[in-house]
């Protein structure tokens, strides 16, 4: 079964900071085999790494006052196709 779900965050224009979404309580059993992170135009994603549980992405960039999404979509061993979200506010600090 397939959830949609948004977190929040917040960063500094001139910060490149990772982000991770844990997937574990929904996958019981199943392991992460793929991701692809979609960053929103005005955000920069500088790396990307995934354990079998879990995907972070680092992100640097963004102008003052805007919200970004970055989205993770996942594929499972099993086959199971997934997506979360990261609402990123960008706020001067």
């Amino acid at each position: 079964m397939a959830t949609f779900e948004t977190y929040t965050a917040t960063k500094d224009p001139n910060a490149t900071l990772d982000y991770t979404i844990k997937w574990g309580d929904w996958l019981t059993t199943d392991t992460i085999s793929s991701v692809v992170w979609t960053v929103e135009t005005g955000l920069t994603q500088t790396a990307a790494t995934n354990t079998t549980t879990q995907a972070t992405v680092w992100v640097s960039g963004g102008e003052v006052g805007t919200e970004y999404t970055a989205t993770c979509r996942v594929t499972t061993t099993a086959g199971r196709i997934d997506e979360r979200s990261i609402a990123i506010r960008i706020e001067q600090r």
